[in-house]
């Protein structure tokens, strides 16, 4: 199981570094945000997706700095989806930060468990 936990805590927080860093460089991401009505939450959002990633990749040493990083990013990412659920974004559109809510999720209960 330890290796299976490690290997998400990385593949998670690889996701979220990518994730954060195209917040701050990609125009795409800079229209989506304008579309959301959210373009001032656009850097913060990056931000706290880099902040999550750290901790994500930390945790794979200090593992309650994992399980904060885990809930935080689930709740970043609910809040996204819910978003894009009120700007009536399709469900494929809205699909991606579902399922990493979700895995966040996962992993914070698999931290919570095997911790």
């Amino acid at each position: 199981m330890q290796l299976f936990l490690k290997g998400l805590l990385l593949f998670n927080s690889l996701s979220f570094l990518f994730f954060g860093l195209y917040c701050f460089f990609s125009p795409f991401i800079k229209i989506e945000f304008e579309r959301y009505n959210l373009a001032s939450y656009r850097i913060s959002t990056g931000f706290f997706q880099l902040v999550g990633a750290f901790g994500l990749l930390i945790g794979l040493y200090y593992n309650h700095l994992a399980l904060l990083s885990a809930l935080c990013l689930a709740v970043l990412l609910f809040s996204g989806f819910i978003m894009r659920i009120a700007i009536k974004d399709s469900l494929l559109l809205s699909l991606p930060s579902l399922l990493f809510a979700l895995l966040n999720l996962f992993t914070f209960v698999l931290l919570f468990i095997f911790v």
